[in-house]
C-alpha cells in the first residue's frame, strides 16, 4: 500500500486517525505495561523461590556430607583394632582412595598430647579443647575450625578411636574442603549463582563471592535477624537477590550452626526479560505498525473517495462535465460515485444543449454563408438533441422540386455528406400540408427522398419544413435508429431550431442578393465607363478576367483577389472626367491632352474615396499606371511601393489595350504584345507579374494547340 501523506491534509482524516490510534494503541500500551510488570514480578518471585529451595538443598547436602565424613571416620576407627606397623599406613588399604577424596590427612591424638599421622601427614593439627574433649568422650563427633589469615579456615573432625577405652586416643581428620563444599562433586546450584558459608561468628568458611568482605559487613544484621530469609542487596551499582539458611549442628558436631548464603545477580534473574522485552517490543512495534497501517488504509479507503467526489464537484463547478469519479470500494461511496456520474451526465447534456443552442444562435445570427450555417447546425444538433441522423435539405430557388441535402450520422458526425435529389409531388404536398412538423416511420410509407436514409438503419424521422415568404426553402430531417416517440418538448425545441435556421437562411439569402446586386452595380459602372468610347467596349471586364488569372497564379488570398476583382472593374472609372474628344482622338495627343488623360487615375480615386467599403481598391485604381522603374504616373512610385493589385492590373491593362483597336492604330498581334510585355519586365512591369502572365499564355497556347 502506498503511503500518501496528503490524506492527512483533511481535518476529518486527522480526527479519524487520532481516534483510531487512541482506541487501539492506548489499550495495547496499557496492557504492555501491566504485562511487563507482572512478568517482572513473577520472575523475581520465582527466582527467590529457586534460591530458597537451592539454599535449603545445598545446606542439607552439606550436612549429609558431614554425616558421611563422620561415618567414614567411624569405619576408620574400627580398622584401628589391629596394631599399626609403620607411620602413614592405613589399616584398611581400600580406604586410601576414598579417604584421599574426603580427608586431607588423618592422625591420632593420645593422652600424652602426641600426634601420630596414620593417613598422610597432618601438619599443625588443632588440639581439641576441654569442651570438645568432653563432647567426644560422650561418644560424639566434634568439628573444630582453625582459622588462618590469608587462607580459608582448616576444618577438623574428631572422635574417639574406641569409645570403650577412652585412653585409646582421639581420631582427628582434616576435612578436604573440595569434598565438604561440593566443589566438583556435582552439587548443582542455580545457573550464575554464588554461595558462601559462615560460621556462628560470621566468619567465612567458604565463598564464591567476588566481594566477600563487603557482603559480610552489609548482611551481618540481616543474617542475625532470623534463621532463614531473603533480601535484595545492592553492591557497586549491581543488584542481587540473596537467600540464606542456618544449618543447626551443635547437638551432633558441637558447632552452633553454619549459615548457608546464596546470591544471584538481578541482571541474571531478569535475563529472560531481555528476550521478553525484545520480543515484547517487537510485538508492540508490530501492533503499532498494524494499527497505523490499518488506520491509514481505512482512512484512505474513506478519504480517497471523498477527495475524488470533492474534486469531481470542483470540476463540475468549472463546467468540466466530462469528468468521471471512479470508485470501486463496493460500498456506499461507490453508489454515491455512480449517482454523481449520472448527475454529471445529466448536467453535461443540459449544458451541452445550452451551449449548442447558443452556438447555433451565434452561427445563425452572425454567419452569412449558407454552408457554414448548415454545418454548424448539423454538428451541434447531436449535443442538443438525442438523435442518430441529421440532414438539412436546401431547395433550389429556381427549381422548387430540386434540393441539395447535407447530412451526417452520429457515429460519423464529423463527416458531412452531400446528396442531390428531387422531391416528389407527394412529398411536396405532405410538407406543405404539415408546415410545423411531420413524423414518419421508415416502415410506414416514408417519403421517397427518405428511402436512402432508411436503408442505412434509420427507423423514425422528424421532418421540419422551413418556409421563407410562404415558399418552401429548406427541410430539416432528424432521424433515430429506434422507433422512439418524440416528446412534445423534443418537437418544440426542434421547431424552435428550425425557426432559427429559417432566420439564418433568410439573412444569408438577403446577403447573397445584396452581394449579387453589388457585383452587378460594379459591372454596370464598368460598362458605363467603357460605353463612353466605342473603342473601349468590354475593356474593363476583359482586363478583370486576366488580372484575376494572374492573381491566382501569384497565390493571392481570397480577400486580395476580391479587392483585385473590384479594382479591375473600376480601374478606368476616372475616364468619366476625360472628354470624349480626347478619348476618341484618331491622332497623337498633344501635351495638354496627354496631361488630361493622365489625370484619370486620380479622378477615379477621388470618385471612390467616399465609399468606405472600397478603400482597399483605391490604391489599385490610383497606381495602375505606375511603372516598376519609377517612371510612371501619377506619383512615380517604383518596385514594391506599388500595390500588388496595381502591378497586376498594369500588365493586364496594357495587354488588352494593345490587342484592341484604337482610333489612332490597329490592334497588335498576340505574339507582338507578349514580346513587348516580356521586354518591359523589370522596367515598366513587375518581373514576377510578367512571369505569371507568360505562364498563363503558355497554358492558353497549349489549349489552342
Amino acid at each position: 500500500m502506498k503511503f500518501d501523506t496528503k490524506i492527512f491534509s483533511s481535518k476529518i482524516a486527522r480526527r479519524i486517525f487520532v481516534l483510531f490510534v487512541s482506541c487501539a494503541l492506548l489499550p495495547i500500551f496499557g496492557l504492555s505495561i501491566i504485562s511487563y510488570g507482572h512478568v517482572t514480578k513473577q520472575l523475581n518471585e520465582q527466582s527467590y523461590k529457586r534460591l530458597k529451595q537451592s539454599v535449603k538443598g545445598h545446606g542439607l547436602s552439606l550436612y549429609e556430607r558431614l554425616i558421611f565424613l563422620e561415618t567414614e571416620l567411624q569405619f576408620f576407627a574400627f580398622s584401628l583394632k589391629k596394631p599399626l606397623q609403620s607411620p602413614g599406613q592405613t589399616p584398611l588399604a581400600d580406604f586410601n582412595e576414598r579417604l584421599a577424596s574426603r580427608f586431607k590427612a588423618v592422625a591420632i591424638f593420645n593422652d600424652m598430647d602426641e600426634y601420630t599421622s596414620i593417613f598422610k601427614t597432618m601438619e599443625n593439627p588443632k588440639k581439641p579443647g576441654v569442651e570438645e574433649i568432653k563432647h567426644i568422650n560422650a561418644g560424639n563427633t566434634a568439628i573444630s575450625i582453625l582459622n588462618h589469615s590469608g587462607s580459608w579456615p582448616r576444618i577438623f573432625m574428631m572422635r574417639l578411636v574406641d569409645s570403650k577405652h577412652l585412653k585409646s586416643g582421639f581420631l582427628i581428620g582434616e576435612i578436604n574442603p573440595a569434598y565438604l563444599w561440593g566443589i566438583g562433586q556435582g552439587n548443582a546450584l542455580p545457573p550464575k549463582t554464588d554461595v558462601c558459608v559462615l560460621d556462628e561468628s560470621e566468619n567465612l568458611l567458604f565463598s564464591s563471592f567476588s566481594n566477600q568482605d563487603s557482603f559480610s559487613n552489609r548482611v551481618r544484621l540481616k543474617l542475625k535477624s532470623s534463621v532463614f530469609g531473603q533480601f535484595e542487596w545492592v553492591h557497586e551499582n549491581e543488584k542481587y537477590l540473596v537467600s540464606y539458611r542456618t544449618i543447626f549442628m551443635k547437638p551432633r558436631f558441637l558447632v552452633h550452626g553454619w549459615t548457608m548464603v546464596l546470591r544471584q545477580s538481578k541482571t541474571d534473574v531478569l535475563a529472560p526479560m531481555s528476550d521478553f522485552k525484545t520480543i515484547f517490543s517487537l510485538v508492540v512495534l508490530m501492533s503499532l505498525w498494524v494499527v497505523l497501517l490499518f488506520s491509514i488504509y481505512y482512512i484512505r479507503k474513506s478519504m480517497v473517495p471523498l477527495e475524488l467526489l470533492k474534486k469531481g464537484t470542483r470540476r463540475i463547478a468549472m463546467k468540466d462535465f466530462d469528468y468521471r469519479v471512479q470508485i470501486t470500494s463496493r460500498d456506499e461511496f461507490q453508489e454515491l460515485a455512480t449517482d454523481f456520474n449520472e448527475m454529471s451526465d445529466r448536467l453535461n447534456r443540459q449544458f451541452k444543449a445550452l451551449d449548442s443552442i447558443a452556438e447555433i444562435d451565434r452561427a445563425i445570427l452572425s454567419s452569412l454563408e449558407t454552408r457554414i450555417i448548415v454545418e454548424t447546425v448539423i454538428n451541434r444538433m447531436y449535443d442538443w438533441f438525442a438523435c442518430d441522423f441529421v440532414a438539412i435539405s436546401l431547395i433550389d430557388s429556381e427549381q422548387n422540386n430540386t434540393a441539395q441535402a447535407y447530412f451526417s450520422y452520429y457515429n460519423q458526425k464529423n463527416e458531412l455528406c452531400e446528396k442531390s435529389f428531387e422531391f416528389s409531388t407527394y412529398g411536396l404536398e405532405e410538407l406543405h400540408a404539415n408546415p410545423e412538423y411531420l413524423i414518419i416511420h421508415a416502415d410506414k410509407n416514408p417519403l421517397p427522398y427518405l428511402l436512402p436514409f432508411a436503408k442505412s438503419g434509420i427507423k423514425s424521422f422528424l421532418i421540419l419544413p422551413i418556409f421563407l415568404n410562404k415558399k418552401l426553402s429548406a427541410v430539416i430531417t432528424i432521424g433515430r435508429l429506434q422507433v422512439k416517440v418524440y416528446s412534445e418538448e423534443d418537437i418544440t425545441r426542434a421547431r424552435q431550431m428550425a425557426d432559427q435556421v429559417a432566420v439564418a437562411l433568410s439573412n444569408a439569402n438577403l446577403i447573397k442578393e445584396l452581394d449579387q446586386l453589388n457585383w452587378g452595380t460594379l459591372k454596370a459602372l464598368a460598362r458605363t465607363v467603357d460605353a463612353k468610347s466605342s473603342w473601349t467596349s468590354g475593356h474593363s471586364e476583359r482586363v478583370t478576367d486576366m488580372a484575376l488569372e494572374i492573381g491566382a497564379v501569384l497565390g493571392l488570398t481570397p480577400e486580395k483577389l476580391d479587392s483585385l476583382h473590384r479594382g479591375a472593374l473600376l480601374h478606368d472609372i476616372g475616364k468619366i472626367g476625360v472628354p470624349v474628344a480626347v478619348l476618341d482622338k484618331p491622332g497623337k495627343l498633344d501635351d495638354e491632352e496627354y496631361r488630361i488623360i493622365k489625370m484619370h487615375p486620380q479622378i477615379g480615386a477621388k470618385i471612390l474615396e467616399p465609399i468606405d467599403a472600397y478603400k482597399e481598391i483605391v490604391p489599385i485604381v490610383l497606381q495602375h499606371h505606375e511603372r516598376h522603374d519609377g517612371k510612371g504616373y501619377p506619383a512615380g512610385l517604383s518596385g514594391d511601393a506599388i500595390d500588388i493589385g496595381a502591378r497586376i492590373l498594369a500588365v493586364s491593362d496594357v495587354f488588352d489595350a494593345l490587342l484592341s483597336d484604337r482610333p489612332y492604330r490597329e490592334g497588335w498581334a498576340l505574339e507582338r504584345v507578349i514580346d513587348l510585355i516580356t521586354q518591359e519586365a523589370g522596367r515598366q512591369f513587375d518581373p514576377d507579374v510578367v512571369e505569371a502572365f507568360l505562364g498563363i499564355m503558355e497554358i492558353q497556347k497549349t489549349k489552342v494547340a
